[in-house]
């Protein structure tokens, strides 16, 4: 049998419905198509369940079960502390892993508050000067047409960048019978589409345009105020938004548009990115996640027009650890390429991106547009 000598990182996840699911699935594949200089090892999961705790840990490749979170940093066996609970929670586990010495993956929004992600990124700061390394999940920057729009940013092909639009737009309450459920409520997620949905096209166009958002001017508004209880008990106060659009400058001066919702109905999962520069644009549409669309405006208008890219090269972003060109890849990658990231940077000394500082900016930002809706859209600017 042929043994396998690289260093191991045990994996220690907490919390394992949706995002502990796609995360399982990153951690499990990610040695398997990645060169990687250190292997994952999927040691335990948390759960506040025994029973489904130990359920999801044997479905999901798990060694063990635990049922107190505390419990996974006890554990000598666990370098890596992987958070996929809702926000209310973060801020405690997060400080309290980094303290212990162990890495840190935490799933965003970084957290509730401004005043929580502050501390999350000081906690993470003291625990670099030490080699312990922390990163917010923001895996839609890690799609890898996402990423090639970034590299023709960065390499100038769209020169100065003047407007950007983006939203996110989903429909899975539009049924007014949906049940109250965690994200919507204010305690435990904090905001609703806005922090949602929202913080994913924060980060996206940030990465994009490498340039941050300096303020805003936003709406927000709950359509639906009162879900049925999951138990049908009776029903249960909506205390977040349901759909939030927000006007932006970026450090540039550039124009930006935002729109986030859980209401347009007929859209499962657009995630909508369209950026313009005195060069060239381009187009992304999660729901067709292997295509950019890109206009080189250099060319002669007998030739000029949005061409779409296929992003499935072996020289395209991450592409090459999988298929054969036009081969496409899934939600689900984008997971695991965030863990070969950040397990890369552990095993290599290097601080990961997102780094917990630009899970804080974008914490900003979502604070400071709901700051302006609740204050007639007036303009806010980004606080540091």
């Amino acid at each position: 049998m042929v043994t396998d000598s690289r260093p191991t990182l045990g994996v220690g996840m907490i919390g394992h419905a949706f995002m502990g699911r796609a995360h399982s699935q990153a951690w499990r594949g990610v040695s398997a198509f990645f060169d990687l200089p250190v292997r994952p090892v999927m040691a335990a999961l948390s759960g506040r369940s025994r029973e489904r705790a130990t359920a999801a840990a044997a479905t999901l490749g798990w060694a063990a079960a635990e049922t107190d979170w505390k419990e996974l940093l006890k554990r000598d066996d666990v370098q890596i502390v992987d958070i996929c609970t809702p926000g209310d929670t973060h801020a405690e586990i997060a400080i309290a892993a980094l303290a212990a010495g162990k890495h840190v993956l935490c799933e965003k929004p970084l957290a509730n508050s401004v005043a929580e992600a502050e501390a999350m990124a000081d906690a993470a700061r003291a625990a670099a000067e030490h080699g312990v390394r922390s990163m917010v999940g923001f895996n839609y920057r890690r799609v890898p047409a996402v990423t090639l729009a970034r590299d023709l940013v960065a390499q100038g092909r769209l020169g100065e960048i003047r407007h950007v639009r983006a939203r996110h737009l989903q429909d899975w309450l539009v049924d007014p019978e949906h049940p109250l459920e965690w994200r919507m409520r204010r305690d435990r997620a904090g905001s609703g589409a806005l922090g949602d949905l929202g913080a994913h096209i924060i980060d996206a166009t940030q990465f994009v345009t490498g340039r941050k958002i300096t303020g805003v001017s936003g709406l927000s508004t709950t359509f639906i105020s009162d879900r049925p209880l999951p138990d049908r008990s009776g029903t249960g106060r909506v205390t977040v938004d349901d759909a939030a659009l927000f006007t932006a400058r970026l450090e540039n001066g550039a124009l930006a548009s935002f729109e986030a919702t859980r209401f347009a109905t007929g859209s499962k999962n657009a995630l909508q990115l369209e950026v313009n520069g005195s060069l060239g644009s381009v187009r992304f549409d999660f729901e067709a996640m292997n295509e950019l669309w890109f206009h080189d405006g250099t060319l002669p208008a007998e030739e000029a027009g949005f061409r779409r890219i296929l992003v499935t090269e072996p020289g395209h972003p991450y592409t090459g650890a999988w298929w054969p060109p036009g081969h496409g890849l899934g939600y689900e990658h984008s997971f695991t390429h965030q863990a070969n990231d950040l397990l890369t940077a552990i095993a290599t000394d290097h601080e990961p991106s997102p780094s917990f500082a630009d899970g804080l900016n974008v914490q900003r930002v979502l604070a400071a547009v709901e700051h302006s809706a609740a204050h007639e859209s007036r303009w806010t600017p980004i606080g540091s």
